[in-house]
Formats: structure tokens, sequence, C-alpha cells
């Protein structure tokens, strides 16, 4: 079987698991990492039996791909080292540190023919994938994202660190032009926003309220959705998903969904029952699965899950929010 060669670029906390992951794909092999910390890269290559490069030139010259796992603020200038050299880059979230900056990595990519994926993980959560089958057209979405104080995440804030996966999330379930943002953030611990909470709201008449805390004690990962006789609640760090729906009285749910009528409602015309799905949910490691989605489109040249151009997206409004709270 044809493999796609990997080289690591970072290896900190999750460009180690990357590493770690890579050795465990059929269609992939990572030949080495690359960090600037010796030792680090030492303690990552020494686990995954793989080479140590003494410079960027080697690590990009040895790989068709790249992972890309460094601070944000140089995303662009490896990015931009891989590509020019015709390297397939998966890039950790956000894609770069500005729109503008994301937009000539796309631009770049185009023209050297490569792929870039980047890394918003939670699009492989299962919690995400138990709910593709349903048919989903939100009118309302409250999502929390709620975590612990890590310094090694204090490079960016909140609204890039944490905000953004949900803010991915919500463009690609919502599907419409924002037409209106509203936010408030204040820093607490660091120089950049800790704690932020914003509106959206979408041409379609759909609305978001997302919120997100790197100072609080208990983590937490929900997002719930509501939609016309549907309501979604997920947990993406349970790998939960509950939904409840609402059927005229003279239907059932699918004999194939596990359901409990959990009661009826009077409407006038037409009773309606109230009903309680819980999808089963299949356990999986979503990095592993962004690694083996981004490898197969490389073999195949076929479409990125979570390419540049979304990612892009998803940068774009987090910068519409970052002006909101400090303008």
């Amino acid at each position: 079987m044809e493999k796609v060669k990997v080289s690591v670029i970072g290896v900190g906390h999750l460009g180690r698991i990357h590493a770690r992951l890579w050795t465990k794909h059929e269609n992939a092999e990572i030949v080495g990492v690359r960090d600037i910390i010796p030792e680090r890269a030492i303690a990552s290559a020494t686990e995954n039996n793989c080479k140590v490069f003494d410079d960027l030139e080697s690590a990009i010259e040895a790989a068709d791909a790249v992972t890309i796992a460094v601070p944000t603020s140089i995303h662009f200038e490896i990015a931009k080292a891989c590509i020019e050299r015709g390297k397939h880059c998966l890039i950790e979230k956000p894609i770069t540190e500005t729109y503008d900056d994301a937009m000539k990595l796309i631009d770049l990519a185009k023209r050297h023919n490569v792929q870039i994926q980047v890394g918003h993980v939670e699009r492989f959560n299962p919690a995400i994938r138990a709910i593709k089958k349903y048919n989903i057209k939100p009118l309302f979405i409250e999502a929390h994202r709620l975590g612990q104080f890590k310094p090694r995440a204090r490079d960016v804030s909140v609204i890039h660190d944490l905000m953004i996966h949900d803010i991915d999330i919500i463009l690609w379930l919502v599907k419409s032009k924002i037409i209106s943002v509203h936010a408030n953030g204040v820093n607490v611990l660091t120089d950049t926003t800790d704690i932020a909470n914003a509106r959206l709201t979408f041409e379609n008449g759909a609305v978001a309220n997302i919120t997100a805390s790197r100072i609080s004690a208990n983590p937490m990962r929900k997002m719930r959705i509501f939609q016309r006789d549907t309501y979604f609640s997920l947990d993406f760090q349970k790998h939960s998903v509950d939904v409840y729906k609402i059927y005229p009285d003279d239907e059932k749910p699918d004999l194939g969904t596990p359901a409990t009528m959990l009661g009826s409602l009077e409407t006038g015309l037409k009773n309606k029952n109230i009903f309680f799905e819980k999808p089963q949910v299949e356990e999986i490691n979503a990095i592993l699965e962004e690694q083996k989605a981004f490898a197969d489109s490389i073999l195949t040249n076929s479409p990125i899950q979570v390419g540049a151009f979304e990612a892009s997206e998803a940068l774009r409004v987090a910068e519409i929010i970052m002006y909101q709270i400090y303008n």
C-alpha cells in the first residue's frame, strides 16, 4: 500500500500526540520530528522510532506532508516554507495568526497544487459524527467551552484558542452569512482575552450564543442546537448526544432508532408527541481520524474535510469578535 511520509514540526503537547498517532496508520508513516528544543525532539523520536531533524529544511525535504504544531505566531512562515516546496500541510488551529495570512496561504497552496487541512479536530468528535444522519437546520445554538488555564496557550486569546472550535462547527452547521456580531470579553490572567461571549446572527435567521473561558475550575465542552421540532444536546467531552424530537400523534420514530416517548403536546387541531432518542456514538480518537482523512485526501486527491477556506472563515469571525471586544 502506498503511504504518505509525514514529518511533525513542533512536538510540544499537541505535536507529540500527533507524532505518536502517526505511527498507527496503514496509509501513512512518520519519518521524523523537528523541534527547536532538542530534548523534546529526541524524546518524541525515541518514542516513535523515527528520526530527529536538525533543521527545518531537512524535515520538509524528507516528507510528502507535514503536521505543523508550532506556536500560532509562526504558523504562516512554517507553512509557507512547506508549501513552496510542494508539501501538503496539516496545520493546527487557528490556521494562521491573521485572516490576511490565511488567504495568502490559500493562494500559495493553489499555485503549488498543495492540500491544506486545519486541525479543527471537533469536526471529527464522535458526538458530531453521531448527528450527521439528522437533517440539521439550526434556529438557535448555544455553546459553552470552558477550560482550566494552561500556560502553553497564552500566546493567543481564548477566542483563537477555544472559541474558534465552536465558531467553526456553527459555521459548518448553519451555512449562512453572518449579518451581525455582538461580543464581550475580559483579560484576567493574561494580556489577551481569557473569558468571552459572542452572539452571532445569520442571514437565514439563525442565532448562535457562544461562551468560552480558559480560567474555569471545571472543564466543559457542550453545545445545544434548537431547530423546528428537534433539540440536540452534545457533550464533546463525554462523547454523548441527546436528541428530543416532536412527532405528529400519528407518527413514530424509525424503528431502528432507540426512542422513548416523554409526553404529548396539545397543539389544537393535531396533537404531537415528544420522543427522546439516544444515538449510538462510535468511540474513536478524533485526532487519529483527522490524520486518516488528511492522508486519504492526499492519496486519492479528494477534497479535504476541514480545508483552509473553512478555517480562514472561522478565523475571520474570531477577528470580528476580537474587534467587537476591544472597540
